[in-house]
């Protein structure tokens, strides 16, 4: 079956500037991003002990090379993630490459090699790993996920807009489908909203206004969808990406369905996210396809859900 590729959200993209913490005088060298690191270990698994926070310490080679500065530039420099890490944990930096010092004592403690690429490991206050140490965590929704997970293993909560972080409607654990309507504008707004629904698009296909949904099916199965959408009015047409969502159309539903193919393409710029436009949440910086998804979703209809979606500083920005 001929699925088209996810398209870049212009208006997602549009709406990601670096802000606020990031934008913030940056006194660290590009491969340390733009977090405000310690470098007192002691010090931060005393302040651990006392708030209960991990303890985020971030090995890294510095100066690096280009994948160290890619790291720190990207990821380390991303605002929300930035935010996620002075906010839910004590951040510390040890320099993987320096001879002299506290870096290569540390080093020697936690059996991390010199000159390596970075390495996040994530401590609770007696210095014992939370999760199991992994390498290779290389952008931010990997990153984003680790972090998810330590907390969950510590009993603290998950801000939503971490949970943003950790999935890109091109992640290849999300499944996407279509569904034709009256009102795309409708449509992304009512599916928006659903618990594992990761984005929406408005477009069109078939002389159609359609909504196309990115979900988690481990979240929300397909036949849930499916019966949300039809639920809401939101499904004159069901168009498929795969032969499962297929069958499970025929099988459990009376509505008409077909493939969607590569004939599909997103509605214009102005034609997404209509339920933003006129709200305190219009305009907001550093935000991310999820966030625009699920703002959209209740922006009009339950602003304070809407707003456990954003960071302190995007709050602080209404």
């Amino acid at each position: 079956m001929s699925t088209p590729r996810p398209t870049i959200i212009t208006l997602a993209l549009a709406a990601l500037t670096l802000s606020s913490p990031a934008t913030r005088a940056n006194p660290n060298p590009v491969e340390a991003g733009t977090v405000t690191w310690s470098r007192d270990l002691d010090a931060a698994f005393a302040q651990s002990k006392k708030t209960g926070k991990p303890v985020f310490l971030l090995f890294q080679e510095i100066p690096g090379c280009a994948g160290c500065q890619q790291f720190g530039k990207e990821v380390l420099s991303q605002p929300l993630l930035v935010e996620a890490i002075e906010n839910e944990f004590v951040p510390v930096l040890v320099y993987n490459n320096r001879n002299t010092g506290p870096d290569p004592e540390i080093l020697k403690r936690f059996n991390e090699p010199a000159w390596n690429y970075q390495v996040v490991r994530f401590l609770d206050h007696d210095a014992k790993d939370i999760i199991p140490r992994k390498d290779r965590i290389w952008t931010t929704p990997a990153l984003a996920t680790r972090m998810i997970e330590t907390l969950q293993k510590q009993n603290r909560p998950v801000p939503q807009y971490l949970r943003s972080l950790s999935l890109h409607p091109n992640d290849a654990t999300l499944e996407q489908a279509a569904f034709a309507m009256f009102c795309f504008w409708t449509g992304e707004q009512k599916l928006g909203g659903l618990d594992g629904v990761v984005y929406t698009e408005a477009g069109w296909f078939d002389g159609r206004e359609v909504t196309r949904v990115f979900y988690d099916p481990a979240v929300i199965p397909f036949d849930h969808l499916l019966n949300q959408a039809a639920a809401f009015r939101c499904a004159d047409k069901v168009y498929t990406t795969t032969d499962s969502q297929q069958k499970i159309t025929s099988a459990k539903s009376s509505l008409p369905s077909a493939p969607l193919t590569k004939e599909y393409r997103p509605a214009k710029a102005s034609d997404q996210k209509r339920q933003l436009p006129g709200t305190p949440f219009a305009g907001l910086p550093s935000l991310n396809p999820i966030q625009l998804t699920k703002l959209n979703a209740f922006a009009r209809t339950n602003p304070q859900k809407a707003q456990s979606w954003l960071s302190p500083s995007q709050r602080r920005s209404l």
